[in-house]
């Protein structure tokens, strides 16, 4: 595989997360972008999405924590027809948020700028990870993903977090009827969600990387 342009590959350091990032010469603290690929990908594979990003923004791209049996890396250990519900984050959850309070001390990352955007499964293991740590990611990007099962939406974990939520009408991996009862469910978190669909499968069409982008935009003026 083709190594992204100006990105440099990291082992674990104090991370505790392989991962690939691209530093940025704005000054610190830098707003940053964690990009969190879905199930059989890795660290190279969000970087597809980079374009649609603020390009003096600092971004990392980290290895999911546990192989894949089907080639990559997961975020949680799949079991065949099961729906994931969100206890099966945990370890994830762990991770990533460790991950995140690493960077300032890596990278000069803002703490107070943090943002999530994740494909896919890693999609829910971001929401997954805004749920147990409110606060932490100041918005999230969820691309063709969904809520884990079993959320307590009772506190309104989500209050007011900014959520871009892209579906694919015809997804064959997250069927429309369960990414909208996800959409529900962020709602009920009380997220602050931009849905959209998009006439795709399990990807993200050139209207949504145009919406995409300007969702980024509209962060960065923030």
């Amino acid at each position: 595989m083709t190594e992204p342009l100006h990105t440099r590959l990291i082992q674990q350091s104090i991370a505790g997360l392989v991962h690939r990032v691209r530093e940025t010469d704005a000054p610190g603290p830098r707003r940053t972008v964690v990009m969190v690929h879905g199930r059989s990908g890795d660290e190279n594979v969000m970087w597809v999405f980079a374009r649609a990003l603020p390009a003096p923004w600092l971004m990392v791209a980290p290895r999911a924590i546990t192989p894949d049996p089907d080639g990559g890396y997961a975020w949680h250990p799949r079991k065949p027809n099961e729906w994931p519900a969100i206890g099966m984050f945990d370890n994830a959850v762990e991770s990533i948020a460790q991950f995140i309070r690493a960077l300032p001390a890596l990278y000069h990352a803002d703490l107070n700028h943090i943002y999530l955007m994740g494909f896919s499964q890693g999609a829910a293991a971001s929401y997954a990870t805004a749920l147990k740590y409110p606060g932490l990611a100041q918005g999230i990007a969820g691309l063709v993903g969904f809520a884990p099962l079993g959320v307590d939406t009772g506190m309104h974990p989500l209050a007011g977090l900014p959520i871009f939520m892209a579906v694919g009408r015809s997804d064959p991996t997250i069927p429309l009827e369960i990414a909208q009862r996800c959409a529900q469910t962020l709602r009920a978190a009380g997220a602050a969600l931009d849905e959209r669909i998009y006439d795709t499968g399990h990807k993200l069409n050139a209207e949504g990387m145009r919406d995409l982008k300007q969702w980024w935009t509209e962060r960065d003026i923030t």
